[in-house]
């Protein structure tokens, strides 16, 4: 992939600085971390003006309300608004980062008109429901059951880690269709909606103190035929799909975030006297070469995305990405010294919370096994 920046791609960077220059200051003050109803209207309201300002769906297609852009326009915008400091995708990160890609792979012309639109203008949050108590990294394990009857199906089981379900209006949820079938062969993806009958949320608080996971207790929730995405029990092979989003291009955003705070950890250690040491700077330097690699790996896994999905790309950028966050963090904490005691403090924060990441949107071990068989061609384990 060229990195290397046309004059119209340049010039689109300059319009979206002006662009975030003029409204980011008019924004109001953020919603406190816990209220996830306020959180949900700051952020949907932030994704209507980048959706009424040409911003929203960067590189989803101009019918369904994208700007259709390419890889490195795409890329572009990453940068510019987190170097910005605008706002994430917040409590739409499902909608927007794994359940609409997938949609627009996937879906039918219909339902691409009906989900992706919402989507874009901020008008409909989404959750995901893939998860269960005794489903986790073998997720092909899951038993939430749906049953036929004519035109719906009847889903009955539970949810687990399912993030933003109290504020989503949609769910993308995996459920087994065959019973009988070994496996992934009989699993179906489908579209529920939150407000339907039967649908129980159960809010759940992490070691970090948030409450952005639930629990979804499902009893007989009728779910029409219409809002399954692709075949019956073909659910697995669609899941790969939103996987593949969710590892290889989901976090993009969190590795430009990255960098700017691993240079804010530098400042601090440059104050402090922690950058005396040897060893922190060694470590401090080896970790922006880290993050430097993510971020072209990034950028090829955006520019193959624009071709379908980022494949096997996001299962190498999600292995090494979420032990390179926990090592930040760590490195953050040993130049804070005392003050990273503080759970007021915001690394301390991300540090819990990077705990997280080799166990979210599939495990470091799941990880190691698809880049061993599937990209190095070794031989599967027992």
């Amino acid at each position: 992939m060229d990195l290397s920046r046309t004059p119209a791609e340049e010039a689109f960077r300059a319009e979206l600085r002006r662009w975030l220059a003029h409204v980011l200051p008019q924004l109001p003050p953020a919603p406190d971390p816990g209220d996830w109803p306020g959180r949900r209207a700051y952020d949907c309201a932030w994704q209507r003006m980048l959706h009424d300002a040409g911003y929203a769906g960067i590189h989803w297609p101009k019918e369904v309300g994208g700007r259709g852009a390419g890889p490195a326009e795409h890329l572009i915008h990453l940068e510019e608004t987190e170097k910005a400091g605008a706002p994430y995708v917040g409590a739409n990160f499902v909608g927007l980062l794994h359940a609409g890609p997938t949609i627009a792979a996937e879906g039918t012309a219909e339902q691409r008109r009906r989900w992706l639109p919402p989507i874009l203008r901020g008008e409909q949050v989404w959750c995901q429901g893939f998860s269960e108590p005794q489903a986790g990294s073998d997720l092909a394990s899951l038993r939430t059951r749906a049953v036929r009857e004519g035109d719906t199906y009847v889903v009955t089981g539970s949810k687990l880690w399912t993030s933003h379900a109290e504020v989503a209006d949609w769910c993308e949820l995996l459920v087994r269709t065959d019973p009988e079938a070994p496996g992934h062969r009989g699993i179906t993806w489908l579209a529920m909606p939150m407000d339907a009958p039967g649908v129980t949320v159960r809010p759940l608080r992490t070691l970090a103190g948030s409450t952005e996971f639930a629990q979804v207790f499902l009893d007989e929730v009728r779910v029409p035929v219409a809002n399954r995405l692709g075949a019956e029990n073909d659910g697995w092979r669609v899941t790969m799909v939103t996987l593949s989003f969710e590892r290889g291009t989901a976090f993009a955003g969190e590795v430009v975030a990255c960098r700017r705070t691993l240079g804010e950890v530098a400042a601090q250690a440059r104050s402090n006297g922690a950058w005396d040491d040897p060893v922190v700077r060694r470590r401090l330097g080896r970790l922006a070469a880290e993050f430097s690699a993510l971020w072209s790996l990034i950028a090829w896994n955006v520019s193959h995305a624009g071709d379908g999905s980022p494949g096997l790309g996001g299962s190498v950028f999600k292995l090494r990405y979420s032990h390179a966050r926990q090592e930040l963090f760590d490195a953050a904490a040993e130049v804070l010294g005392r003050g990273s005691l503080s759970a007021a403090h915001r690394w301390t924060h991300e540090r819990l919370s990077s705990l997280s990441y080799t166990i979210a949107a599939g495990t470091s071990q799941i990880q190691r096994n698809i880049v061993a068989e599937r990209l190095l061609g070794l031989p599967k384990g027992p």
